[in-house]
């Protein structure tokens, strides 16, 4: 059994993909990626989409928090 997928939001950043997981676009065909882990961009800035190549530092901010339990 493969362990679980983690994703992180990392702030002002990338969502980072750690485990067995497998990126796919609208049409169901893999896009390649090498490892366990990588970075896809949330800003919309990067040349190499779907991955994060650090075109979002200093010009996206965003900071993602999970709700407070009751």
């Amino acid at each position: 059994m493969s362990e679980q997928v983690k994703i992180t939001v990392r702030d002002n950043g990338s969502l980072k993909i750690v485990g067995d997981f497998a990126i796919v676009d609208v049409e169901g065909n893999e896009i390649p990626h090498e490892g366990d882990s990588t970075g896809l961009c949330r800003c919309g800035h990067s040349a190499n989409k779907p991955f994060c190549d650090g075109s979002h530092k200093e010009t996206f901010e965003s900071v993602v928090r999970a709700p407070e339990k009751a």
